[in-house]
């Protein structure tokens, strides 16, 4: 019995480390292909699928258990969309815009040992059901419009930080949102998605704490989405 409980023991303590470095590679990936201003480098990563391909591949042997954290669940789906998201696009490149495939979003491209996933599916049915708005901040759909792929992976012992910062970072940069104390330019995020964000008077106050603008009953409108690449 011995020998099976210590190599029993031995595989946990594997897995446990698998998980917690899970997002290693990912992070370096994104060091190398993505500036600071979010654009990626579709050409030169197109070159080098195999270590996003591994990736992918490591996340779908390693999903989250239940036991895990919710900040631990959040990191890994919120990566796996962005990552499948590039895999998606470099699978089809070149191309001007996601939007240039077919039904992008319901594409069955991810598999676990429990499902098959559209990125559709692991938005709305796995990340928008953990009920943190913040996750629209996180989440690239590779196009102009989007908030930025940050080049950073997310990981679960920064993940509070980190969402605050690609919050930031989408509500003051004008060219995704204009904010001002009495007018509003949102993107459409705040549109599609509003019902993440709360009341009328939650999503305001939402938009006054991540911008630093003190809002005083702004009149809304919302931007037109460019759907080009983010390259």
């Amino acid at each position: 019995m011995k020998p099976t409980f210590y190599l029993l023991l031995a595989f946990l303590s594997f897995s446990l480390n698998a998980q917690k470095n899970i997002h290693h590679r990912w992070d370096r990936m994104l060091q190398e292909y993505v500036d600071e201003s979010g654009q990626v480098n579709y050409k030169s990563w197109y070159q080098n699928q195999d270590n996003l391909d591994a990736y992918i591949k490591t996340l779908s042997n390693l999903p989250p258990h239940e036991s895990d954290s919710k900040n631990s669940k959040l990191a890994y789906w919120i990566n796996a969309y962005n990552a499948l998201t590039v895999q998606l696009v470099l699978k089809n490149y070149p191309l001007e815009s996601i939007k240039d495939i077919k039904d992008p979003w319901e594409i069955k491209c991810f598999n676990t040992q429990e499902k098959s996933y559209t990125l559709g599916e692991i938005e709305h049915e796995i990340l928008r059901k953990m009920e943190e708005p913040r996750i629209h901040f996180a989440i690239n759909c590779a196009s102009q419009s989007c908030p930025n792929l940050w080049n950073k992976a997310f990981q679960e012992k920064q993940l509070e930080a980190q969402l605050v910062c690609v919050t930031e970072s989408f509500l003051k940069d004008k060219s995704k949102n204009e904010i001002y104390p009495t007018r509003l330019k949102l993107s459409r995020i705040f549109l599609w998605f509003g019902k993440d964000f709360g009341s009328k008077e939650e999503r305001l106050e939402f938009i006054q704490r991540y911008s630093g603008v003190r809002l005083s009953n702004p009149k809304i409108d919302y931007l037109p989405y460019d759907w080009s690449l983010n390259k």
